[in-house]
């Protein structure tokens, strides 16, 4: 193991964290978390193992849309601060070895940026055709919209602009007409600045979406539409040479091996795209695995994933900042998940997701919780945490839609969780009631505890940042087991290599293993627990698995120089 080579592409094997700064610490009290206040708070995700900070978007905002409804990419939402404390932020973070990504939206603009007002009051404007319009009425495009419960379809009639325009989101979010060569340089621009500014890369919003209109308008300079992302990457790459763009791309596995830029399919590094994709495929065949206590779709899913470029990597979560989508799965299985962790239609969103958090969906086992983190932590690929996962926070199904999981972090049992000490009704979004409220569940009480869920997910980083076998692994190598609910895998890179277990089940078994390589002069050692096993001289050993437990068994070879 070139351990060197963990640096040049940290985020194969970082620990990345994603946060709302408005429900994240008040730290003036106006009820509206601050850049100041994630500031004070820094501490607790250097603590926690957190090498990564993803900031959702904190740019000035219509706020229709959680901030995704940007008014000026340049600036920074006044609620929130100003370009000083980002600047702050940014340096006190890497101070603490961590890196900042922030969301880059540019598929639409809110409908109040001045690019759009510009464009509606006039066929001369020179923004007209930043934009997506037609003079005449649309078909039926109901079956388009992303959120059918709120829109009925992508155009909507404008009676300043006496034209339909194009938005494939809200209404008011018109979709930013690509195709267009100063759009483009208007979305270089933005991720020029903020990567002087000190940023490190940025999640890409909805890839498929902004890049559909590129090169599909005559003359447009552009021959295809992965022209532009390999431009964009380029372009962040000659600025600052280690940033990165992770991108949501929420397709098959064959069409998102293209996004990494492996246009023909082996696997190759042929066209630099994006550097980390969220493995949308896995997070679902991983609730339909908890669902029937059945590994089966996890390995299907991990067997099927593509080749990727050497220095690509799959970005793994158990859950995001949006609904918990199924829509990957058929009807059926879905509807399994709903009924096993989302019976009620009141969690569930848009007919293909749910809008909870993993605790409750457990009913607060925390046996189970804490498999599914470990299971996280040791899938090949990078973690990506949400804030608040690393105390158990719950859902608030009071507050609409998506919102019911972007409740203000629990920092204390008292006042509003600590967040802020402003009137409740002032506050970003309502704190989360009952059993998961502050009271029961916080980051004062957690960080005291040594048994809290806390504790054990910073173990877990430390863990995972311990073993980069886990995130360089090309393919992990399935142990067939005998137990439907077992999963065994045995991540390798060089000289390293790791056999991790887990067992979705709620009954305790004994599991064999069998790798061909070893013999008795090998070890497996432990690294959750003070244990070791030993092989025979065939390779074959039993361990003892608790309903829902899970081991990280370093294979130690003799020499080894590795730490245990």
């Amino acid at each position: 193991m070139r351990i060197r080579d963990t640096g040049d592409l940290w985020w194969k094997s970082a620990v990345i964290y994603c946060l709302d700064v408005e429900t994240y610490m008040d730290w003036n009290d106006d009820g509206i978390g601050d850049l100041p206040g994630l500031v004070q708070r820094i501490d607790h995700l250097a603590e926690l193992g957190v090498t990564c900070l993803w900031l959702m978007p904190f740019y000035p905002t219509a706020d229709r849309d959680d901030g995704y409804d940007i008014t000026d990419y340049y600036g920074v939402d006044p609620r929130l601060g100003d370009a000083g404390d980002l600047v702050e932020l940014v340096r006190t973070a890497n101070d603490r070895g961590i890196r900042v990504i922030a969301d880059l939206v540019v598929n639409h603009t809110s409908d109040r940026h001045p690019w759009f007002r510009s464009a509606r009051r006039s066929k001369d404007s020179p923004y007209r055709d930043w934009y997506v319009w037609r003079q005449d009425a649309p078909p039926d495009t109901s079956k388009e919209v992303v959120f059918p419960d709120k829109e009925e379809g992508i155009w909507t009639y404008d009676e300043k602009a006496e034209a339909w325009y194009r938005h494939r989101f809200y209404k008011h979010q018109p979709d930013l007409n690509t195709a267009n060569p100063e759009v483009r340089d208007a979305i270089a621009k933005t991720v020029g600045y903020w990567a002087q500014m000190g940023l490190d890369g940025f999640r890409v919003d909805a890839v498929p979406f902004f890049l559909a209109d590129t090169a599909k308008t005559p003359g447009d300079d552009i021959d295809h539409p992965h022209e532009f992302l390999q431009q964009l990457r380029a372009f962040l790459s000659r600025r600052t040479g280690d940033s990165i763009l992770m991108g949501e791309v929420n397709l098959p596995y064959d069409q998102q091996r293209q996004f990494f830029g492996d246009h023909s399919g082996d696997g190759e590094d042929e066209g630099k795209e994006l550097n980390l994709q969220f493995d949308f495929v896995l997070m679902q065949q991983m609730y339909l695995a908890l669902a029937r206590q059945d590994a089966g779709p996890i390995i299907s899913a991990l067997e099927s994933r593509p080749d990727i470029p050497s220095d690509a990597q799959w970005a793994t979560f158990v859950r995001n900042h949006d609904e918990l989508t199924l829509d990957k799965l058929s009807d059926d299985e879905r509807q399994e998940v709903f009924e096993a962790f989302g019976p009620d239609p009141d969690m569930q969103l848009y007919d293909r997701g749910l809008r909870r958090r993993l605790p409750p969906m457990l009913d607060g086992d925390p046996r189970r919780v804490r498999m599914v983190y470990s299971l996280l932590f040791s899938l090949p690929g990078t973690p990506v945490l949400f804030y608040g996962e690393e105390i158990g926070m719950g859902e608030n199904l009071a507050a609409e839609g998506r919102l019911a999981v972007r409740t203000p972090m629990q920092w204390t049992s008292g006042k509003n969780g600590g967040f802020s000490a402003a009137p409740a009704s002032r506050l970003a979004g309502p704190v989360t009631e009952g059993a998961y409220s502050p009271a029961h569940v916080n980051v004062s009480d957690q960080r005291r505890d040594p048994e809290s869920l806390l504790n054990f997910v910073q173990k877990l980083a430390r863990r995972y940042r311990e073993c980069p076998e886990l995130g360089w692994t090309t393919r992990v190598e399935i142990l067939e087991q005998p137990h439907a609910g077992v999963l065994a895998y045995r991540s390798t890179w060089q000289d390293a290599s790791m056999v991790t277990v887990h067992n979705l089940g709620s009954e305790a078994v004994r599991v064999p293993l069998y790798l061909p390589d070893a013999d008795g002069d090998w070890r497996l050692v432990d690294l959750l627990e003070d244990d070791e096993h030993a092989p025979n001289d065939s390779g074959k050993l039993e361990i003892e698995l608790e309903g829902y437990g899970y081991r990280w068994l370093r294979v130690v070879q003799p020499g080894s120089r590795r730490l245990l």
